[in-house]
């Protein structure tokens, strides 16, 4: 398909759309996990098990920012490969 065609344009906004999608929920995963384990040392070096509280709270929130992005858009990878995936998958889609 030539980038030129408008078509075009619109197929790649879209897959770039769903790319940053999914490297939102994977900055989201990323920072979950590293303030978490860090709560969990805190909680560990008080005597208490108080960090399973907000871990608990925030994965809920996780798992549906996931089931969001990973079930209505499908796949994953890195920004640039996601880029590609959609388009391909785009094109695909429209006979292309």
């Amino acid at each position: 398909m030539n980038p030129s065609n408008p078509q075009y344009n619109d197929i790649d906004r879209l897959a770039r759309r769903r790319a940053g999608a999914r490297m939102g929920w994977y900055v989201h995963a990323l920072v979950y996990l590293s303030v978490n384990a860090v709560l969990a040392m805190l909680s560990l070096s008080s005597g208490r098990h108080w960090a399973i509280y907000p871990a608990l709270g925030w994965g809920l929130g996780l798992l549906i920012h996931g089931l969001v992005v990973w079930v209505t858009l499908g796949g994953g990878g890195l920004q640039q490969r996601l880029v590609a995936q959609e388009r391909e998958r785009l094109l695909r889609e429209r006979g292309e």
